[in-house]
């Protein structure tokens, strides 16, 4: 009709012709060029949209984050409480205070594919659907989320890392959520941290900043601790029995059987729980069938040929994968170093291998794997969390997808195959991880009347991290973990700066280190050390 805007597509979808034709008659000045009309913004949420009834520590929590937001001035306020205290309903409280002020919200979220249940919970609050920004975004949507945000027409956008970098015109509120996650790291082109780049970004728009976490890391504790954050912690959790009990399963003392990874003890657990009618959750820190391959014959280990990372066996595919850079072969039949044949062993538990274990045992168990690989996005993530709350599954064997905010409310035995694992390496955060990352498994044990029961498997019960674990105390590891890391003023309590070299010479690469280590200025307050070889 008259007067109406098209696009070429569109134009040339109507008219039965290929785009080149369209393109011909602009050029031939037949058609009038002119600005397509704007998508229809999204809606907006509405604040006082009847949302859930808060209970009184969460009121009381909510309205000291609605007093900061409607300061409309910079400040850090860190929000804790156990999995299940609501969290999340306190600080959409402040999201909707910031609506009231007219201004825009961000919610940071670890792994935007675990967020349908999120999503859920804000469509509870707010009535529609916020706007939001991640990875599997098509690049019309991307465009158009864009568009509106720049415009001020998306009020709250909920995104991953990437999201701080959109063009807000009157940002109010920050909320990063599960502040203690690795992935707000961003490795590789620039290096940032989404947590601390958030406290800049509010610091820069003169808006609220919130930090959640159920274990934050000892970073933002100190900062808390010497009042450059405020904090509020909620005590309870709420609609349900109380926190799961947690043991730990000796593995010294009760060895599972040669070639298998589960102990009797924890068999035996499963074997009650599904004959209760309840669901249990066998979870592990790894994809794949094994974590590295070696030779019987001579003890070669199958790595990487670009990375030097172990090859993971991946059974049902037949291959093997370098979780690293995504490098995969097939299995070979003798082994590369002494043409042994057949000799190559999985080392350690996958997730496959444990599986094949499940079959075994539990033969009558509806199970469904969640990992990186069987779970790629969003809609697959939304689908087993429905399977698994319609109790159309009994037996959930899964890597860290499953520690995020999932609520299974039949879910009453979390078993950790391999408590240990990451406890070890050189990482300075290697034990507050582990213990942030089993942590959150244990949440997600037990939460409406029938108390849950988490039993880690583990080499070492007397470790600091599985005492924690046990006595629930985790306030004094972390009191522990910082008394460790000032002596030597190590994070929190100094800074460290990477300087990575890499070469396609090796021995040009250490040359450059060395000559890099010995030129370095001495001053005081500063210490140089490596160089060392990249543990990767």
């Amino acid at each position: 009709g008259p007067g109406e805007v098209r696009s070429g597509s569109d134009l040339a979808e109507a008219a039965g012709v290929s785009a080149g034709v369209v393109r011909g008659l602009a050029d031939a000045g037949l058609l009038v060029p002119a600005l397509l009309p704007k998508g229809a913004a999204f809606p907006r949420p509405d604040p006082d949209h009847p949302g859930p009834a808060l209970a009184p520590d969460q009121a009381a929590a909510a309205e000291a984050l609605r007093g900061k937001v409607a300061a409309r001035a910079f400040g850090v306020t860190l929000l804790t409480g156990v999995t299940g205290s609501g969290k999340t309903e306190v600080y959409l409280d402040a999201v909707a205070e910031c609506l009231r002020q007219g201004r825009q919200a961000l919610v940071l979220l670890p792994e935007i594919a675990l967020s349908a249940q999120w999503l859920e919970r804000f469509r509870r609050r707010f009535g529609v659907d916020p706007a939001l920004w991640h990875s599997e975004l098509s690049s019309r949507t991307r465009r158009d989320t864009w568009r509106a945000v720049a415009e001020g027409e998306a009020p709250v956008v909920v995104g991953a890392r990437s999201a701080l970098f959109l063009p807000f015109p009157d940002l109010g509120l920050i909320v990063v959520d599960e502040e203690h996650e690795t992935a707000f790291k961003q490795e590789d082109g620039v290096i940032y941290h989404a947590r601390d780049m958030a406290v800049v970004r509010a610091r820069m728009a003169q808006a609220a900043c919130v930090l959640v976490s159920a274990t934050p890391s000892l970073e933002t504790l100190t900062n808390a601790e010497t009042g450059r954050y405020d904090h509020l912690h909620l005590a309870e959790r709420h609609g349900s029995a109380g926190l799961p009990r947690v043991e730990a399963i000796d593995l010294r003392r009760h060895p599972p059987e040669r070639g298998r990874f589960l102990s009797p003890p924890l068999i035996e657990a499963v074997k009650d729980t599904l004959a209760r009618g309840e669901q249990a959750m066998l979870f592990l820190n790894r994809r794949g069938y094994a974590p590295l391959t070696l030779c019987r014959a001579c003890g070669h280990r199958l790595r990487c040929p670009n990375c030097t990372a172990w090859l993971v066996e991946h059974r049902a595919q037949r291959r093997l994968q370098c979780h690293h850079c995504g490098h995969a072969e097939p299995i070979p039949a003798q082994c590369p170093e002494c043409s042994a044949q057949g000799s190559l062993t999985p080392v350690g538990p996958g997730v496959e291998r444990v599986l094949e274990e499940v079959q075994a045992l539990f033969p009558d168990a509806r199970r469904i794997v969640m990992a990186s690989d069987t779970i790629p996005g969003p809609a697959a993530a939304t689908a087993a969390a429905e399977a698994i709350a319609a109790r159309q599954v009994d037996l959930i064997i899964g890597t860290q997808i499953v520690a995020k905010g999932w609520h299974f409310p039949h879910l009453t035995l979390v078993g950790v195959v391999d408590a240990d694992l990451g406890l070890a390496g050189g990482d300075l955060r290697a034990a507050e991880r582990t213990l942030q990352l089993l942590h959150q498994v244990s949440g997600r044990a037990g939460r409406a009347e029938a108390p849950g029961v988490v039993l880690l498997q583990t080499f070492s019960p007397d470790h600091p991290v599985m005492r924690a674990l046990v006595s629930g105390d985790v306030a004094q590891f972390m009191a522990e973990e910082a008394a460790g890391r000032r002596p030597g003023h190590w994070p929190p309590f100094g800074r460290l700066a990477a300087l990575i070299v890499s070469s396609e010479d090796e021995r040009e690469a250490d040359r450059a280190a060395r000559d890099l280590g010995l030129a370095a200025p001495r001053v005081a307050g500063v210490e140089v050390l490596g160089p060392a070889p990249a543990p990767l």
